[in-house]
């Protein structure tokens, strides 16, 4: 956190605010003068609002997450006391004291309302820069995959020119159609695997990705392990953990990703990692801390794992790839 102190008078209250520019920092509450504790009671109608970074917080606010903050007023304890800014995704809830709530997790609103690829990409390297910093990681330790999955190439091109040079695929078929002339244009680009992956399009995959995210059954592993083989092109892959444990998901589950890991290494299969998607709707910081273990466990180095909503979060738990879509493209037709 930066940012000096400076008085503010609302309603005949003097307050003192900082400048907050990091998540998890703490700041000072200045001493509340009479009647502060009604006017906050008086403020609960507008305590759902948005912070930009850098913006003066008043007394007893706290902001949730950098870039796409939303605050709520809590009301002040005692002259002076340290509050906390909220880590990513956690929120005060009204009218609770100090009590936490999980939070539930926003696509990025400011970067829908921005203009440019270049703007776009700007800003969601800045939150990482930031995330990074607050987690005390160094910016290249975490690959940016720019989901591109259902946007034209007259949508991505503009992202390459502006620097950008790893994207992500649900489709093999959808990558096809797209990526093979966008490589010969851009030869730097790296094309990686973000989707569920058929068995029977695994020589397809080999051929075309530079890492798959997704590879989560013993299928699998055989159909890739001949189609490396008959290509001599060893694609790294991530193995999908099933973390939430939900049936309708792709990926291993726990118990047996051992079993899945081992039959990969014997097949010569590349192992990049570990990959993930929460469950929606519940705070994610649990599940990403579960895979970061899970990662260390066995020895993997990477963990794909965040989304627009969500990849501050997943940085401070360990994320090395992390799948923003919503930020970079905006909202999916």
């Amino acid at each position: 956190m930066s940012g000096g102190k400076r008085d503010e008078t609302a309603g005949g209250v003097k307050r003192a605010g900082c400048a907050v520019e990091a998540v998890g920092a703490p700041f000072p509450r200045g001493q509340r003068a009479v009647g502060e504790d009604r006017e906050m009671a008086s403020g609960a109608g507008d305590a759902q609002q948005r912070v930009p970074p850098g913006h003066a917080l008043g007394l007893g606010q706290v902001v949730v997450a950098v870039d796409e903050a939303r605050t709520a007023r809590q009301p002040p304890q005692r002259p002076f006391e340290p509050g906390v800014v909220a880590r990513v995704g956690y929120e005060p809830q009204l009218g609770q004291g100090t009590s936490w709530a999980l939070a539930r997790t926003h696509p990025p609103a400011i970067a829908r309302r921005m203009e440019s690829a270049a703007t776009l990409l700007a800003a969601v390297e800045e939150r990482i820069a930031r995330a990074c910093r607050v987690a005390r990681r160094e910016r290249d330790e975490v690959t940016l995959v720019a989901v591109s999955k259902t946007h034209p190439v007259e949508a991505i091109v503009p992202l390459i020119e502006a620097g950008q040079r790893t994207f992500g695929e649900n489709r093999v078929q959808e990558a096809q159609a797209k990526w093979p002339a966008l490589r010969e244009r851009f030869p730097g680009v790296e094309l990686h695997l973000v989707g569920r992956l058929q068995s029977n399009k695994a020589d397809e995959a080999v051929a075309l990705f530079d890492a798959i995210h997704s590879l989560d059954r013993s299928s699998l592993v055989a159909a890739l392990a001949r189609a490396m083989d008959k290509s001599g092109r060893r694609v790294p892959c991530f193995v999908q953990v099933n973390i939430g444990e939900e049936p309708q998901k792709g990926g291993v589950a726990i118990a047996e990703l051992p079993a899945l890991l081992a039959e990969a290494r014997d097949a010569d299969i590349p192992l990049a990692g570990l990959m993930c998607v929460p469950p929606l709707g519940i705070e994610p910081a649990p599940f990403f801390a579960f895979l970061d273990k899970l990662a260390r466990d066995h020895g993997l180095a990477g963990r794909s794992m965040g989304m627009s909503g969500d990849f501050e979060t997943a940085i401070m738990l360990g994320a090395t790839h992390v799948r923003i879509g919503t930020a970079l493209f905006g909202e999916r037709s």
